[in-house]
C-alpha cells in the first residue's frame, strides 16, 4: 500500500504554500488523507473520495476540482485492523492506543492511515483563511489567520495519519488528525477531543511517492532550516500554544 504526498513539510513550515497539483490531480492517487489548500486557504480532509475544505470558522464545504494544493498525503486505503472503542477521555489517551496498536503489529517505523468513525462529546479544532506569501513562516502565518473552535455531541470521522520519527520534516512524526462531521458541515485541525464511542480501521503502508513543486521558487528554499519545534507546533500543538 502506497501514500502519495504533495510537497514536503518542511517547505509548508517555511512558507512555500503556492499550487502544486490541482484538487482533481490529488484525488486521483488515493480517496482518503488531509493536507492544506493553496496560501494555506483552510484545513483540507479527504474521505470517501471526496476533498472537504474546513474553513477559520470551522465551516466545511466540498473543494473545488481546481483549486490548488501545496501540501497533503492521500492513500488508497485498504483497512487492515478494524475495531471498536469507547470512553476515550482525550486526543493523548487516543495517539496512546493507536501507537500502541501499531507497535503490535510491528508497524513503528512504517506509516499508517487511521479512519475513525463514531461519536464525540467534544472535538477541539483550528483553522485558518487564506494568507499570500513567499518565504514566510506557516507558525507566522498561522498567528494572523487561525482559529479556534470546539464541536460538542458529534457524529463524524475522523482521518489520521502516523509518520515515524526518522522521517521528520517530510512530514509531522507522529499522529496527525483531522475532523469532519456526518452531515458534511464542520470540521478541521484536532488538538484535542472526547469521543464517546467508534470503530476505528487502520492501514499500514510501506510506500511513499511525493511529488516535489516543479518551479524555480522551490529552490530557493533551504529546507533544512525549518525548525522541529516550530513543525511540531502548527501541526500538532494545541490551538496557537
Amino acid at each position: 500500500m502506497k501514500i502519495f504526498q504533495i510537497s514536503t513539510l518542511q517547505a509548508l513550515a517555511l512558507g512555500y504554500s503556492r499550487a502544486v497539483v490541482t484538487v482533481s490531480e490529488l484525488l486521483k492517487h488515493g480517496d482518503i488523507g488531509l493536507g492544506t489548500f493553496e496560501d494555506v486557504n483552510g484545513e483540507m480532509i479527504v474521505a470517501d473520495g471526496e476533498c472537504w475544505r474546513a474553513t477559520e470558522d470551522g465551516t466545511v464545504w466540498k473543494a473545488e476540482p481546481d483549486m490548488g494544493v501545496p501540501f497533503a498525503s492521500v492513500a488508497k486505503a485498504g483497512y487492515s485492523v478494524d475495531f471498536e472503542i469507547e470512553g476515550i477521555e482525550d486526543i493523548g489517551k487516543l495517539k496512546e492506543l493507536l501507537t500502541l496498536k501499531i507497535e503490535e503489529d510491528f508497524g513503528l517505523n512504517s506509516m499508517h492511515i487511521v479512519r475513525i468513525d463514531g461519536e464525540f462529546d467534544r472535538v477541539c479544532a483550528r483553522s485558518e483563511s487564506a494568507y499570500r506569501s513567499h518565504h514566510v513562516d506557516l507558525k507566522d502565518i498561522l498567528s494572523k489567520t487561525q482559529r479556534d473552535f470546539m464541536f460538542e455531541n458529534i457524529a463524524g470521522t475522523l482521518v489520521g495519519i502516523y509518520y515515524p520519527d526518522y522521517m521528520d520534516g517530510i512530514n509531522a512524526p507522529g499522529w496527525h488528525v483531522h475532523f469532519l462531521s456526518e452531515d458534511r458541515t464542520k470540521g478541521g485541525h484536532v488538538f484535542d477531543l472526547e469521543i464517546a464511542r467508534g470503530r476505528i480501521r487502520l492501514a499500514k503502508i510501506n510506500k511513499i511517492e511525493i511529488q516535489l513543486p516543479n518551479e524555480p521558487a522551490f529552490d530557493t528554499y533551504s529546507l533544512k532550516e525549518a525548525s522541529g519545534s516550530d513543525i511540531k507546533k502548527v501541526e500538532q500543538g494545541t490551538g496557537k500554544d
